[in-house]
């Protein structure tokens, strides 16, 4: 007998709720009831048997991305090479840093196929695509650390923005991380773009050799893992105020590289209490807490 997904409306009476396996998205949409029930009524559809279509070609997909070549055959699967690729040629990444927003870019899109909506987003465990209509917004809440609950603070996206995709990385995540930042929250053109980039950029949040951080094999962890034998952050002990900033610097720098090639919109690195958000001044100036801070150049420190 198929496996079937869950699919059903949340108490809200609003929301769908489609999980199958790892995959677990809340989806939202505005516009008429027709169009908000022929939304949902596609991204149903597609999502059922996405999962099968992905472990089809797990093999590659857990493999280091070849920047040059795809022989991939799913949709979402070259998706998430084209978003990986870009890094690929300086950087160890995996196809599968971008499934959750290949994923949820999926779904959006099958789901603006069939109707005409004033807004909508998949968020797929966190990492958002998003559609916005002239005048809407949608409004992202920052989190100090992805395993707790608390907004640190939120930053307002406009349709008149180009950020369409949001995604976070970083040691408390569901994936492993090679760096050592609580959470790396990007925003980019698409939601695989972000994916893939939060990853670059967590990792380049890093103090490499201090003996207060503590790693291990990525494949002791998970047998399975497409990070193999090589290291992932599993604690931090006690930082001191110049090698948290030390820290933030390298991985801000790496932000800075991606943003200049136009990769990201802005990024908000977060790491023991220390903020630093670089990218678009007028997106990122909105996500400040108080009159203390200040965007200088696109980088922001709190």
């Amino acid at each position: 007998m198929k496996r079937l997904p869950q699919i059903a409306l949340l108490p809200d009476g609003k929301r769908l709720h489609l999980q199958d396996g790892p995959i677990d998205l809340i989806i939202d949409a505005k516009g008429s009831d027709a169009e908000v029930r022929a939304a949902y009524d596609a991204a149903a559809r597609r999502f059922t048997g996405l999962l099968d279509e992905l472990c089809v070609e797990l093999v590659p997909l857990r493999q280091a991305a070849d920047p040059a070549r795809c022989a991939l055959k799913g949709v979402v699967a070259r998706r998430m090479h084209a978003a990986v690729a870009p890094f690929a040629s300086d950087h160890f990444i995996t196809l599968m840093a971008a499934v959750a927003g290949s994923v949820a870019e999926e779904i959006l899109g099958a789901m603006l196929h069939v109707a005409r909506l004033d807004r909508a987003y998949a968020n797929n465990g966190g990492d958002i695509a998003l559609h916005l209509a002239d005048g809407e917004q949608f409004t992202v809440g920052l989190m100090d650390r992805p395993d707790r609950h608390g907004v640190l603070r939120t930053m307002t996206i406009g349709a008149d923005d180009a950020a369409r995709g949001i995604a976070t990385s970083g040691r408390h995540g569901r994936s492993f991380s090679l760096g050592i930042a609580d959470a790396v929250t990007v925003l980019a053109r698409t939601a695989s773009q972000a994916d893939a980039a939060a990853t670059i950029i967590a990792n380049a949040v890093d103090l490499p050799g201090h003996p207060a951080v503590v790693r291990c094999p990525a494949n002791e962890l998970q047998p399975d893992s497409d990070l193999g034998s090589r290291l992932v952050t599993r604690d931090v002990g006690t930082l001191g105020d110049d090698e948290i900033e030390t820290a933030l610097a390298a991985g801000a720098s790496r932000a800075q590289q991606l943003f200049a090639a136009g990769l990201i919109e802005v990024a908000a690195l977060r790491l023991l209490g220390e903020t630093v958000v670089v990218g678009t001044a007028d997106i990122a100036t909105r996500a400040l807490p108080s009159p203390g801070e200040r965007a200088i150049d696109g980088v922001i420190r709190a």
